[in-house]
């Protein structure tokens, strides 16, 4: 059973080390995995909170939650030429680190610049008027308004985004090495009977990393971002109200500390471990020659990757799959950035419980869809052509379940001089002289509702300190009693949550069926020295056309529904009020829109390779290739026309 006899006494103590097992090494990726994207999902569950707190657009925040894919695009393509020369699980280790140090640098600017400031603070200083309320702006006001905007202009705000674009671009550099690496050392030390066991494990832990990200948002964003800087009576807002800012920097500190910890093992992992013996009679061999591409230089790596990725992109088949993965992860993207935001604001939902919704339910329910793939297709053994068939068909059935989605909202609550459009200003409030920056909703008697309690004319303000719920009275714009309530009167559409959420679930299970049939697609129509290369010039793709663009066109679309921007200091802040009929039509339209592009190109898949199955079919007079059945046999097909030199 131990080789006693072919290895020396110091190669026996090795094994006795738990950093040259390779069960080991599987337990601290998995951990490191989740760790890393943890911080992914949570930037997403965060960036509706991050754009109100620094006045983002939804453009700008798009653009913030894809630029980690810049730095990982730029160097993946060195993953591949560098392989096994490098010492692996260094690389990974200071991969991690650098993530570390990005999650921090993410963090840091709640530390460099002051407490939140929002709109309308009834927080009147000694011998002030009170702000907010409907009284004519006197000296005092307007000399502390130019104090605070001329504070805010010499302080780092300006230096905020910056600052998180260069944390997400070395997030994204930190996190090259990490998977790769990860899954080369694996298979190469692992035996051929486990191998497939822990690489599933990675997959599944790469699966649910986002939504505990999504679960963690929703937790942390339940904190006010200055519970570190303010006392607990000192916090007037809740998270009800529209101001509301979560703790988003507290996930970056707590996902930091994980980074840093699951980092260090790497440090002790050999650069190549004993053979995992696999329980067999006769031993594996300890490594397999290298690749043929590992002994060119890099300058020849470079000079070839062009001529490889032409050949491999020539395939119709192999293209149209990946443009069909391209829409499907372009619609993914901009709903894990965005949709946490849609529910919150269609259903008049808080930030915390929106994220829920999305890791509790949407990502768990696609890792399902994703694992009920694969189990079809290993239970009916399907060929190209029954792969193709079934994305086919999944991407119809997802037609159908994303439709209905179009219809489930309702319109803007009525805001008094902004919604409907037809509303004129309040000339009962005109001598109020209310600054063009006031935002703190209240809610009339009469159900509309106002952008202050200024606006609504209010004289005076009722606090009750136990709830900090406060009664506006004498608000010579309300009818009736002439009464407010803080906060907004809110969608009227929080009763079509439930049935929304179970679409949303349906709609993101059947759209991850499509995945592995369509992965396996890819691995039976390309030559088989080109798979490797293949599957790494589809996720290159991915990052360019999909995860970079993605949420930068969901965001634009989303600003496009803007009917009031706030406004400080003379400068667009984030948006506060959009016309919901048109954010819902155009939000969930553009998934439409995507999922109409998979489905064009699964269509052509199918008739390609049914013309393709007929042709050797007629020539070879056998069903051999693209309509063999079975598992054993279908893997690894190459059609006769892709084997002819172009």
């Amino acid at each position: 059973m131990r080789d006693t006899g072919t290895t020396s006494p110091g190669a026996q103590a090795r094994p006795r080390s738990p950093f040259n097992r390779i069960k080991v090494f599987v337990l601290c990726h998995s951990l490191l995995q989740l760790s890393q994207l943890l911080v992914s999902g949570y930037m997403k569950s965060s960036i509706s909170t991050i754009e109100r707190r620094y006045g983002l657009s939804s453009k700008k925040s798009g653009l913030l939650a894809s630029f980690n894919e810049v730095g990982n695009t730029v160097l993946i393509v060195f993953v591949s030429f560098f392989g096994s020369r490098v010492h692996r699980p260094r690389y990974i280790g200071g991969g991690a680190l650098l993530a570390c140090l990005a999650s921090l640098l993410i963090a840091s600017p709640h530390f460099l610049n002051d407490v939140y400031s929002y709109t309308d603070h009834i927080h009147a200083a000694p011998g002030e008027n009170s702000s907010g309320l409907c009284q004519a702006a006197g000296p005092l006001a307007i000399s502390s308004s130019n104090q605070m905007c001329q504070s805010q202009a010499n302080s780092s705000h300006s230096m905020v985004y910056p600052m998180l674009l260069l944390g997400q671009l070395l997030l994204g550099i930190g996190a090259v090495p990490i998977q790769p690496f990860g899954i080369s050392y694996i298979d190469d030390f692992a035996s051929k009977k486990n191998s497939p066991l822990y690489l599933a494990i990675l997959l599944a832990v790469t699966s649910i990393g986002p939504a505990f990200g999504f679960v963690t948002g929703s937790f942390m964003l339940r904190f006010y971002v200055d519970f570190d800087k303010l006392s607990e009576d000192q916090i007037e807002l809740t998270p009800k109200d529209l101001r509301w800012v979560g703790a988003w920097w507290l996930g970056f500190l707590v996902a930091s500390c994980l980074l840093f910890i699951t980092a260090l093992p790497y440090l002790f992992f050999p650069r190549e471990m004993e053979k995992e013996d696999s329980g067999d009679a006769e031993p594996e061999p300890e490594k397999h020659e290298q690749n043929p591409q590992q002994e060119q230089s890099l300058l020849q790596f470079l000079k070839s990757f062009p001529r490889t990725a032409l050949r491999t992109l020539k395939s119709p088949v192999y293209l149209l799959v990946v443009l069909a993965q391209v829409n499907l992860a372009a619609l993914l993207s901009g709903l894990a950035t965005f949709m946490a935001k849609f529910i919150e604001r269609q259903f008049s939902q808080t930030a915390p419980f929106s994220s829920m919704m999305i890791g509790g339910v949407g990502i768990p329910l696609a890792v399902l869809g994703t694992v009920l793939g694969g189990v079809v297709m290993r239970r009916l053994s399907l060929s190209v052509v029954g792969a193709s068939r079934l994305c086919l068909t999944v991407i119809t059935l997802c037609m159908f379940s994303a439709l209905p989605l179009l219809f489930l909202g309702c319109s803007t609550q009525k805001v008094a001089g902004i919604f409907p459009s037809s509303t004129s200003p309040q000339s009962c409030s005109s001598d109020c002289q209310c600054p063009s920056a006031a935002f703190d909703p209240v809610c009339g008697s009469d159900g509309v509702e106002f952008r202050s309690p200024c606006h609504a004319g209010c004289l005076s303000v009722e606090i009750d300190g136990s709830t900090k719920v406060r009664n506006y009275t004498g608000c010579r714009c309300i009818g009736g009693s002439g009464y407010a309530l803080s906060g907004t009167c809110g969608s009227g559409c929080s009763h079509l949550l439930l049935p929304f959420v179970v679409l949303l679930g349906i709609t993101s299970l059947i759209v991850a069926v499509s995945q592995t049939p369509s992965f396996m697609i890819i691995l039976r129509t390309v030559r088989a020295e080109d798979k490797s290369f293949a599957v790494g010039v589809q996720y290159m793709l991915f990052r360019v056309l999909a995860f970079m663009p993605g949420p930068v066109i969901y965001g634009s679309v989303i600003d496009t529904t803007c009917i009031l921007w706030g406004n400080k200091c003379g400068k667009q802040t984030s948006c506060h009020y959009y016309d919901l009929d048109l954010f819902r039509q155009r939000f969930l339209g553009l998934q439409v829109v995507f999922v109409c592009g998979a489905l064009l190109c699964f269509l052509l898949i199918v008739i390609t390779v049914h013309r393709k199955a007929k042709c050797e079919k007629a020539q070879s007079g056998t069903t051999k290739g693209y309509e063999m059945v079975g598992e054993k046999e279908s893997n690894d097909v190459v059609p006769p026309k892709e084997k002819d030199p172009a």
